[in-house]
């Protein structure tokens, strides 16, 4: 074992151009899918929280529910959606990055909308009376509850990185674990232990905590600034 972790030492070291290759394959799929599902999580979890219509509970209930649905079942729907007889399959995204995005954002968006929904539904309770007799327009007081939640709402947008870079099932579902293409951090984690190569594999853990070792850092430290300049 001591040995193992000499040689993933001695990866890192020399930036082995396999280990570099599987990071920035994890980081651009995990990145993009990161920003839509932001995009189209945040607004949804803001509708959700300031808005009453009549199927809100149920689109609640059904992000809850996809928070905690397994990965696997998301990677057999897009690969399905994307396979050649599927309604995508035109598109020619399986077995590719774009796929594996597509399968990401679908993990993430729920996530960050369900999470910033009840982040900005407590902050719209304390302030919602405020607005109304400002008789602010909507786009206006929305930015409002964004801006005085950003710091809460960095922890959700967190989550979906967590949520993200560390998925195996749907990616390697749809990638198909493609060596110098399709090959994430975690998918190649899993395929190098089953054949016995822990150097690679734990070279590649390394780097995943450290990037989410990072990430938290990151948002500890932006809480603590804000707390020291809001009080």
């Amino acid at each position: 074992m001591l040995i193992a972790f000499q040689d993933a030492l001695s990866l890192l070291a020399h930036l082995d151009g396999g280990v570099v290759g599987i990071v920035l394959v994890s980081l651009q799929v995990s990145l993009t899918a990161l920003f839509f599902g932001t995009l189209m999580g945040l607004p949804l979890g803001a509708l959700l929280a300031t808005e009453e219509f009549k199927c809100k509970k149920g689109i609640i209930i059904t992000l809850n529910t996809l928070m905690g649905v397994p990965t696997v079942i998301v990677g057999v729907v897009v690969y399905l959606l994307l396979s050649r007889t599927g309604p995508l399959g035109s598109w020619g995204w399986l077995f590719t990055t774009k796929g594996m995005t597509l399968a990401q954002i679908l993990l993430t968006t729920p996530l960050i909308a369900a999470l910033s929904r009840q982040i900005l539904e407590d902050s719209w309770r304390i302030h919602r009376d405020s607005f109304l007799a400002l008789h602010l327009p909507r786009l206006s007081y929305l930015k409002w509850l964004v801006w005085d939640c950003r710091f809460s709402l960095s922890i959700a947008i967190l989550a979906g990185l967590a949520r993200a870079i560390s998925e195996v099932g749907a990616v390697m579902i749809v990638g198909g674990n493609i060596d110098r293409s399709t090959r994430t951090m975690t998918t190649a984690i899993a395929l190098e232990t089953s054949k016995g190569d822990l150097p690679l594999a734990l070279a590649l853990g390394m780097i995943l905590l450290f990037i989410v070792l990072l990430a938290n850092l990151f948002t500890f430290a932006v809480r603590q600034i804000a707390e020291r300049r809001y009080g």
